[in-house]
């Protein structure tokens, strides 16, 4: 099987604009080709866009745009999660030999319609996101005495490292006491708790190692993959202070790649909600249960970026489509030694997680320099 690298990226910065998707769309993928003297339209093999716009055919639209005429070009849409899933597509063309170069570009407007999930009745009038993620909050107040200062604590981390990110939605800089006492949503969630919807594209090109040379002298490899869905109803989670998702994902990525927890340099978090931030470090076992508040709180005092080092999801913003392909530009740089003020030292292997709809989806990869 041929070894797939990513050898370039390309991105816009995460707004409250209205843009149009094909705009966010080709913005990043001319950020890609602006980085990468190298590579020609005549080049790319594979185009997959990753949206939960309901704008038809955009793959073709894109390649249109972008002057590119691909084997083959579709859209993958799976919420949160669909930019890392839509990278695992493209690995899969390069590694069963359909193509030798593929183009992934995930975006998203502030207002796309994939913020809901319609079809799920067990959420009954409580459709929002907002909805589960206190949910999952309680939960884990209760199981692990999860505390207000806790959460708020996630959030100033990911504010304060997403100021240093020059695509970040945000950038001002909160203390915990500020955090704690922000705008009340519901019983258990705070504005502060929750990432943002936004604006946004990002694109990352993956090549097989037959022509990684062409593109790159400092190739990024994928090494580990790890997918698992559940369901399409967040009621369906047996425990919701866990993403049992999120847990069969890593062990199966962890598996194929012959890697341990302990080995993880840098780990790009999916922190929809703060709480969501300790759970999956819990259950991706960079931490024992129960363990991640005190983990975060270390990194905070500490200036330790070694989790969500671009800012996270509450401090970048959530382009839906866009998200796990940021994430993945990220972990990336960290591994290429590129990050600049957000460069960890010394990081060879790297860790992306990046679920949808209450868990009820994950997607987990190893990315190793």
């Amino acid at each position: 099987m041929n070894k797939i690298a990513i050898v370039g990226y390309g991105t816009t910065k995460f707004s409250r604009e209205e843009i149009p998707v094909e705009s966010l769309l080709l913005n990043a993928t001319k950020s890609l080709f602006d980085q990468n003297p190298n590579l020609n339209q005549k080049d790319i093999d594979a185009v997959l866009v990753s949206t939960n716009d309901n704008t038809k055919y955009l793959s073709a639209i894109l390649s249109e745009l972008a002057g590119i005429q691909p084997k083959t070009a579709h859209t993958v849409e799976s919420l949160c999660n669909s930019g890392t899933n839509s990278v695992v597509s493209a690995y899969s063309y390069i590694a069963s030999g359909l193509a030798d170069v593929a183009l992934v570009v995930g975006a998203e407007r502030r207002n796309s319609p994939g913020q809901i999930l319609e079809w799920d009745n067990s959420r009954g009038e409580f459709k929002h996101p907002i909805f589960w993620g206190t949910i999952f909050t309680k939960a884990h107040k209760r199981k692990f005495g999860t505390t207000e200062e806790d959460l708020a604590t996630v959030s100033a981390k990911n504010h304060k490292y997403a100021h240093d990110n020059p695509n970040a939605y945000s950038n001002k800089i909160y203390s915990v006491e500020e955090l704690m006492n922000s705008k009340i949503l519901t019983d258990d969630l705070k504005v502060s708790d929750c990432s943002r919807p936004c604006s946004g594209a990002s694109a990352v090109l993956l090549v097989s190692d037959k022509v990684v040379k062409k593109y790159s002298d400092s190739p990024v490899w994928i090494n580990g993959i790890g997918q698992k869905t559940l369901s399409a109803s967040f009621t369906k989670n047996q425990d919701f202070s866990s993403m049992s998702s999120t847990r069969e994902a890593a062990k199966i990525a962890f598996d194929m790649s012959h890697l341990d927890p302990i080995d993880i340099d840098i780990a790009e978090i999916h922190d929809a909600f703060t709480v969501c931030e300790l759970m999956a470090i819990e259950d991706l076992g960079l931490v024992s249960k129960g363990n991640g508040a005190k983990f975060v709180k270390t990194l905070y005092e500490t200036e330790d970026r070694k989790i969500n080092p671009r800012g996270g999801l509450i401090g970048t913003g959530h382009p839906l489509g866009a998200t796990g392909v940021a994430q993945i530009i990220e972990t990336t740089q960290q591994l290429q030694g590129t990050a600049g003020k957000r460069q960890i030292e010394n990081a060879k292997v790297g860790l992306v997680h990046n679920m949808s709809a209450a868990a009820t989806s994950s997607t987990v990869l190893l990315l190793q320099s």
